[in-house]
């Protein structure tokens, strides 16, 4: 057998990178003293590394990131933003994935919200899991669209997939009956499964007002889901929320909820 037929097998198994290396190998007169397991490692932690990689870029790219260039390690923790980056660094490491939990994100517009949900998203990416993310508008509109066509199972699936959904402008207008609906569906869907991430102008202490003026009994509902981690438990939970962000970010209204004296006055 030729090595030209060897590098052509290579390539119609689509191992093309492994091809290149084993190429590259013939060309060098010096790989004739390595011993042919080593030569055989080389060509095999190459090709692994180009699939790995290539996954990792199909991952970014399919989650339609609306800041792709976000990066935990670039935020600024020096400019009075009161950020807490031991609780950061944690969530970088995606145990909140492993444990089914979500990351609440409050704050005014311009505040970062959307960069800093990004970067969660694409750490979570390094680690191999499937992320999307979406406007909540946007969201709306295709559960409702799916539904008036009679698809709406097979257009949920596109959100209850991913490992890891990123909602942003979570509630920034009322929703209405049949929106809050269809979110509910969405939520009680992932629940237990999956992790979500939502970023809000509002505090959680205003999101019932924005889910059918409050008044809907799904308003109830959809915040119960959110709030709902079997995972962890009731002596966890405190500890987490005690001890998420400053209240710029997500933690006084949660603590308004919990019933647990802030830390962020």
């Amino acid at each position: 057998m030729t090595n030209q037929s060897t590098i052509d097998k290579l390539i119609e198994m689509r191992l093309t990178a492994m091809a290149d290396a084993f190429r590259i190998q013939m060309d060098d007169p010096a790989m004739k003293e390595v011993p042919f397991e080593d030569r055989f490692g080389m060509l095999v932690d190459v090709e692994y590394c180009n699939r790995k990689n290539n996954r990792l870029k199909r991952l970014i790219r399919q989650a339609e990131f609306e800041q792709p260039d976000a990066s935990i390690a670039a935020i600024d923790y020096h400019s009075g933003r009161k950020l807490n980056k031991a609780l950061i660094n944690r969530l970088v490491t995606c145990e909140y994935i492993t444990e089914y939990r979500n990351i609440f994100i409050t704050g005014a517009t311009g505040s970062g919200k959307t960069y800093m949900a990004c970067g969660f998203g694409m750490e979570a990416c390094k680690h191999y899991y499937s992320v999307r993310y979406v406007r909540l508008p946007d969201l709306l509109l295709d559960l409702q669209a799916a539904r008036d066509n009679g698809t709406f199972s097979t257009v949920l699936k596109k959100y209850t997939k991913p490992i890891v959904l990123i909602i942003d402008e979570r509630l920034l207008l009322k929703l209405t009956e049949a929106e809050a609906r269809n979110l509910f569906e969405l939520i009680h869907k992932r629940r237990k499964k999956s992790s979500t991430i939502f970023c809000s102008q509002f505090r959680e202490s205003e999101w019932y007002q924005q889910i059918c003026d409050g008044e809907s009994t799904l308003a109830d509902a959809i915040m119960d889901r959110m709030d709902a981690d079997a995972s962890l438990s009731a002596d966890l939970k405190q500890k987490m929320i005690r001890n998420v962000m400053n209240g710029r970010w997500f933690s006084a209204a949660l603590d308004a909820r919990y019933g647990n004296p802030t830390l962020w006055k």
